[in-house]
């Protein structure tokens, strides 16, 4: 009531609309988008400047249309995602089971920590020969590659998302009778979701960037045996068709993942829109 009279609105201090602000923010983002491209395609052309330096926005645009046409770039595009894909299932599987494993005993992280850290300290890269040895050239050894990239990030977080369960509400499952399947579908599930699309939000994009590394060294097929592939024949436009190309493909997965969470995560949506 005193608010009321001394004028003080309480749409002012009302959160906005989800929708609203997404819809404002993709618009800005677009904005910027729309303004550096025209910046840099004016810039471009007043100078001159030779495409296998520096091609303009539409010599990109148009080279990508080409390289979609006849195939080029659905061909290349499907072997990275499909090793990406199945990269990052084989890091969030591992992550996930070993995880849960080491947050469950202490007895058991104690032991397995020590060499996981000394794994991590030493570069991942490094025992790439090994693995192009024991799996050939192909599409396993680059899937390989990316999963260890992507693991020993998804397995931390999968471990803080469990102790981050509290012992009361553990004790609380346990007054009420709860069975260990109850526990893990009831508390444990929904208590790690949070930190769990956090997690596969940085698994797969790292996943992406192991395989395009791998791709860039040794791969006859892939983004990153076309972008090598672009560099070596001086075609510019087709390197940044390319780059294009990794960007939508990760910003689609990212969406993907963004609208996992919106419909395995219900109340937080319900939460941001109170």
């Amino acid at each position: 009531m005193e608010r009321i009279e001394r004028g003080e609105g309480a749409i002012e201090n009302a959160p906005g609309h989800p929708l609203t602000d997404a819809a404002r923010q993709a618009f800005i983002v677009l904005g910027v988008v729309v303004f550096v491209l025209l910046a840099w395609e004016g810039i471009a052309r007043a100078q001159n400047i030779p495409p296998f330096f520096l091609p303009k926005p539409s010599d990109i645009a148009q080279r990508f249309v080409v390289a979609w046409s006849d195939g080029t770039l659905p061909r290349h595009i499907a072997v990275t995602w499909s090793e990406a894909l199945v990269a990052f299932a084989l890091a969030f599987l591992f992550s996930s089971a070993l995880g849960y494993a080491l947050a469950k005993s202490p007895l058991l992280e104690k032991i397995v920590s020590p060499f996981i850290v000394a794994s991590q300290s030493l570069p991942i890269f490094a025992i790439a020969p090994f693995v192009l040895i024991i799996l050939g050239n192909g599409f396993w050894s680059n899937a390989l590659m990316g999963a260890l990239v992507a693991f020993f990030p998804m397995l931390v977080s999968m471990i803080a998302a469990l102790r981050n369960i509290s012992a009361e509400q553990r004790a609380l499952m346990y007054s009420c009778a709860a069975t260990i399947g109850q526990i893990f579908t009831k508390l444990e599930v929904p208590a790690t979701l949070p930190y769990l699309f956090g997690s596969v939000r940085v698994g797969i994009t790292l996943a992406v960037i192991g395989v395009l590394v791998v791709e860039l060294f040794w791969a006859d097929r892939g983004l990153g045996f076309l972008l090598n592939f672009a560099r070596g024949t001086f075609d510019t436009p087709l390197l940044f068709a390319s780059i294009l190309a990794l960007i939508l493909m990760n910003l689609s997965m990212y969406v993907a993942v963004a609208v996992m969470q919106r419909v395995l995560m219900p109340w937080r949506v319900e939460n941001e829109q109170v």
